[in-house]
């Protein structure tokens, strides 16, 4: 039997490494294939050490050799791994964004993800250019709240580069990775993987000329929040927390890590959400389901300004949920309370620009910069 390397390599250009888009031979991923008689050897290069990743690419390689030309070939398949050069830490301003706003929360379920989007449909209804990043890798929800779940970003030409479209809902700019993931896709990805489609958000996207760029980061403080910090010069950062005593020390945490030495990102404030309910039909009744001027007093502790309240009202669930944030509702109690918020955050943003140095990019290159460390 005689094979044709040609027809191998037509052959491995149907089949890609799991994780990534091109096909092996495009991707580089493929260095050789040599034939001997009725054997073919495959010389694979692969930058992730796991296993299963291993296994499935020579699975792959031997199916489709088989499937494709004859399954009596008899394919080794030889993989070397190489570590691809770390793309996260590339430190520098985004060209055309004047303040990068980073929203936080101790925990999860405090309402992270809503207060963004009604931040950024206020800001917007204020007449400032705004942008979206959903850095929430694993439970990314903007596409949700601003009801472009089926839409997909185009590719431009910018300056001779591809770059991504950011989808536009009310006049906002956003990109997440729900845009690139079925609904009902759970995203599994260690945190280097996580890490780069994080930069091909930001620093692969046509932004454009923004006022603010507000970052939805996951709850806690993980390797996504360090992924980003070393990545951006971020302007501040705002931290959302319900009033309990458990939500409180979690929001603490939160501030501590933008606070601290190694990360020195201006905390603008903490925004206490849920703050109090208030039925529809008796608008002046305030009840504190989950006690009452928690996260104002964490401020006053921490010295930090307080941003402001948001109420437990139902239509902020529903309006999230259908897709419009509820801020869009014009004088209404919800809208009321983020013009307030909103205004506060601008003019802290105002007070950090005129007070302090550009923030610059985390530089994080040995243990010492991990909370854990050199404290006794």
């Amino acid at each position: 039997m005689k094979l044709d390397r040609k027809e191998i390599l037509k052959a491995l250009e149907t089949i890609s490494v799991a994780g990534e888009g091109k096909n092996m031979v495009e991707s580089g991923v493929v260095q050789n294939v040599m034939t001997f008689g009725d054997e073919v050897v495959v010389d694979l290069v692969l930058t992730t050490p796991a296993l299963h990743i291993k296994k499935r690419a020579e699975v792959d390689v031997m199916k489709a050799i088989h499937d494709q030309i004859d399954e009596k070939i008899n394919v080794k398949v030889n993989i070397k791994v190489e570590n691809a050069e770390k793309p996260e830490i590339k430190g520098k301003a985004i060209p055309g964004i004047s303040n990068i706003v980073a929203i936080s929360s101790g925990k999860g379920g405090v309402g992270k993800s809503t207060v963004t989007a009604n931040i950024a449909v206020t800001l917007t209804n204020m007449g400032f250019k705004v942008g979206v990043l959903d850095a929430d890798i694993y439970g990314p929800s903007m596409p949700i709240m601003f009801d472009v779940e089926n839409a997909r970003p185009i590719s431009v030409e910018v300056n001779g580069k591809s770059k991504m479209k950011p989808i536009t809902s009310y006049g906002v700019e956003i990109l997440s990775i729900g845009f690139f993931t079925r609904p009902d896709q759970a995203v599994i990805w260690r945190g280097p993987m996580a890490s780069k489609a994080l930069n091909q958000m930001i620093f692969d996207a046509d932004w454009g000329e923004l006022d603010f760029l507000l970052l939805d980061l996951p709850p806690g403080t993980g390797d996504i929040h360090l992924s980003i910090l070393q990545s951006l010069p971020v302007t501040g950062a705002v931290v959302v927390s319900t009033p309990q005593a458990v939500a409180l020390a979690d929001a603490k945490k939160g501030v501590s890590m933008f606070m601290s030495d190694s990360i020195n990102v201006p905390v603008l404030g903490i925004i206490e959400n849920m703050a109090y309910f208030t039925p529809e039909e008796l608008p002046n009744n305030k009840y504190y389901i989950f006690g009452e001027g928690g996260a104002r007093n964490l401020a006053q502790d921490l010295e930090v300004p307080f941003l402001g309240e948001v109420p437990l009202v139902q239509s902020i669930r529903e309006a999230g949920d259908y897709g419009r944030p509820a801020a869009l509702q014009e004088g209404t109690v919800v809208a009321n309370a983020f013009d307030a918020i909103v205004k506060n955050v601008v003019q802290e943003v105002v007070k950090r620009n005129d007070s302090l140095p550009a923030t610059e990019a985390v530089k994080i290159t040995t243990m010492a910069g991990c909370s854990a460390v050199g404290k006794n």
